[in-house]
């Protein structure tokens, strides 16, 4: 039997999975992570918590199974997240900022101001937004006097989780096509560092990692990783795209974490969306042509309900709101738009904030938790119409994965709210397995169609709604929409 293992450092945990070579979980361990809110506008993560953390849940697997068994290993990371550390020490010299920090929105309304750039920025199939690293690198350089004198003595590192963890554990400055192409400083089709930008805005080339394919030989470490080789790195989100085996052109999947991510392959060809989607990279293997995706993204999923957990104080364990949400028939006319970043894919809207409408004396706590549920199927529905249009046709199903599928109320709304089928894999660690299985399948030489061989299909949902009811509820949500917008 072989095995290859999966280093998945995602916005509030950390983990290591090891899978035998049926795609089945061997063995894994799990480390949550602080959320550091200085304010209103900034969450932060401490690199070093993620380094320790990434370091323990190895060691922590290392005692239950030998991870010199493994083939392989790959790393899957939350994606645009930014650092800056010390070339020479390898110290950070800065919390990491997180892709849900908007507290570069003022840099961000000046490059939108900079004509002579917005060729450019269009070659990364990315609008301009707090969500991305650009506005991140340019906030540490102007605002942390290590990263400026860093900067000053050619000592300078910045990188996305993955090159943080590469650094670490290979001590080479290298990242993989899939996170480069989130930064906001990449061109999709060469799969260069975007020089004419950089040097408009003074940012040092050589303090950004070299791009490499997803799946590539990049290196290892002896104390850790017991000489395993990595050879595979993927966004998350494109790890699930992988995991769900959307590897043909046209294939769809919608992840439900944190936030929630649609994402559609489109082959070798680059779509640029007319309908506020994303281009990026799906994946590349060295030695072949990249492969793109259609992405959606939206930043607050899960992380509403952590909201009514935490801040509401409605729910005491996040398993706990479907049974709240269904002791009530419906959601009483209540909607809610969880825009406490503003709105991402598609409308944009960095100034909209989140708001609870339709409340009246009727309304109830299990309303408040339904209506949190029910926005998550709203949201990912607009991602597909949004897809749709920009592809020019109609996809038959969606796959799906992520925590929230395990919420049966959530997912048989979310097909009558997408009137199409809904499948979820038998297996809920789709992103891990996905960049494990791109490891193991590209150190052994195997054809990347055997992804297939490594999941199976658990659970179906197919619509089962009026569709006079499906578009009443659209028509509401559309109209809770208009009023978070335009807030600050």
């Amino acid at each position: 039997m072989k095995y290859f293992g999966a280093i998945d450092q995602g916005t509030t945990s950390s983990r290591f999975i090891v899978f035998n070579e049926n795609g089945n979980i061997i063995s894994q361990h799990q480390q949550e992570l602080k959320q550091y809110l200085p304010n209103e506008v900034s969450v932060e993560h401490d690199p070093i918590e993620i380094w320790e953390s990434i370091k323990n849940c190895i060691n922590e697997v290392d005692k239950n199974f030998s991870i010199s068994q493994l083939s392989s290993i790959g790393i899957t990371n939350q994606r645009e997240t930014t650092l800056a550390w010390s070339k020479s020490t390898g110290k950070p010299l800065f919390n990491a900022l997180v892709w849900q920090d908007t507290r570069t929105q003022n840099i961000c309304d000046e490059l939108k101001q900079i004509k002579n750039l917005s060729t450019q920025f269009s070659k990364t199939g990315l609008p301009i937004a707090t969500y991305f690293s650009l506005s991140k690198i340019l906030w540490l350089i102007r605002n942390v006097d290590e990263v400026k004198n860093a900067a000053i003595n050619n000592d300078l590192c910045f990188g996305t989780i993955d090159s943080w963890l590469l650094f670490k554990l290979t001590g080479n400055h290298v990242t993989d096509v899939t996170n480069a192409s989130r930064t906001l400083l990449m061109d999709l089709k060469n799969l260069q560092w975007m020089e004419e930008i950089l040097i408009q805005l003074d940012i040092p080339k050589n303090s950004l990692p070299e791009i490499k394919p997803s799946m590539y030989e990049f290196g290892t470490n002896e104390k850790i990783l017991k000489n395993i080789p990595i050879t595979a790195v993927l966004g998350d989100q494109q790890a699930s795209l992988f995991g769900q085996n959307c590897i043909s052109s046209g294939d769809v999947k919608n992840t439900y974490g944190t936030g929630c991510f649609a994402l559609t392959n489109t082959g070798s060809e680059i779509v640029y969306s007319n309908n506020g989607l994303l281009s990026t990279v799906a994946y590349q293997i060295e030695g072949s042509k990249p492969q793109y995706a259609l992405e959606g993204s939206v930043s607050i999923a899960g992380a509403a309900v952590q909201w009514l957990r935490d801040n509401l104080n409605i729910i005491d364990e996040s398993s706990e709101v479907e049974t709240l949400a269904m002791s009530v028939k419906d959601n009483g006319d209540v909607y809610f738009v969880p825009a406490f970043s503003g709105l991402f894919s598609p409308h944009w809207d960095e100034t909209a904030r989140g708001v609870l409408v339709g409340l009246s004396r009727f309304s109830n706590k299990s309303h408040i938790a339904r209506a949190v549920l029910e926005s998550v199927a709203y949201q990912s529905f607009e991602l597909l119409q949004s897809m749709e249009k920009d592809v020019g046709f109609v996809f038959e199903l969606v796959n799906v994965d992520g925590g929230m599928v395990e919420n049966n109320l959530l997912m048989q709304f979310q097909s009558d709210i997408f009137d199409k089928k809904v499948v979820s894999q038998e297996i809920n660690e789709i992103t891990a397995l996905g960049v494990g299985a791109a490891s193991f399948l590209y150190i052994n030489k195997m054809p990347f169609e055997n992804m297939k061989d490594f999941i199976t299909q658990s659970e179906t949902w197919n619509p089962n709604i009026d569709s006079n009811l499906r578009d009443h509820y659209l028509n509401k949500w559309n109209k809770a929409i208009s009023k978070a917008k335009q807030w600050t």
